[in-house]
Order: C-alpha cells, then structure tokens, then sequence
C-alpha cells in the first residue's frame, strides 16, 4: 500500500507528459514525412460509378377485333360455358339407385 500511496500523485501526471511527447513526435514526423515524399493535401476527386443500364424488352401488345353482326372477320366468339347442374338434394340421392 506504501508503494500506491506513492505514485498515486506523481505517476499519472508523468505517463500523461510521455502521452503528450509521444503523441507530438508521431505527428512531427508524420508531417516531415509528408513533406519529403512531396505528397499533398488536396483531396482526392470522386469518382462515381456509372448508373447500370437495364434493358427491359416486352412485346405486351394486345389486339382485340370488334365482331358486330357477324363482319365476315373469321373470328368466332367463344362458346358460352355449359350451366352447371343444380346439386342435388339429400331426398334425391336417397331416390337414386345405387352407384356400385
């Protein structure tokens, strides 16, 4: 505990000047660098990708010949579908003869 009470006060003050020296001489030298390689501080210019090009070929076309009166076009009209049958009752069934 002797040895705490010791560098409680001295020893953070003396690594925050090692921090700050350290921290000075890494940019000073990261400055002459810089200026011996002759590199500069202009940014460098953007360069945008091209927008992608996408290419969409449909053929939607839709025709549709107005038959009125039978214009002799060779066009029929579909046939009306066939009703469908009435289901049949549980007193028909019971009626019905056996289906085996």
């Amino acid at each position: 505990m002797a040895e705490e009470a010791e560098n409680s006060g001295g020893g953070s003050l003396k690594s925050i000047l090692i921090g700050l020296a350290s921290t000075v001489a890494l940019g000073i030298g990261g400055y002459v660098t810089k200026t011996l390689t002759g590199e500069k501080d202009e940014p460098a210019a953007a360069v945008s990708a091209p927008a992608p090009v996408i290419n969409i070929t449909t053929n939607n076309t839709q025709q549709q010949k107005n038959v009125v009166g039978g214009g002799g076009s060779g066009v029929k009209p579909a046939p009306a579908p066939a009703p469908k049958p009435k289901p049949k009752t549980a007193k028909e069934e019971l009626e019905e003869a056996p289906k085996w």
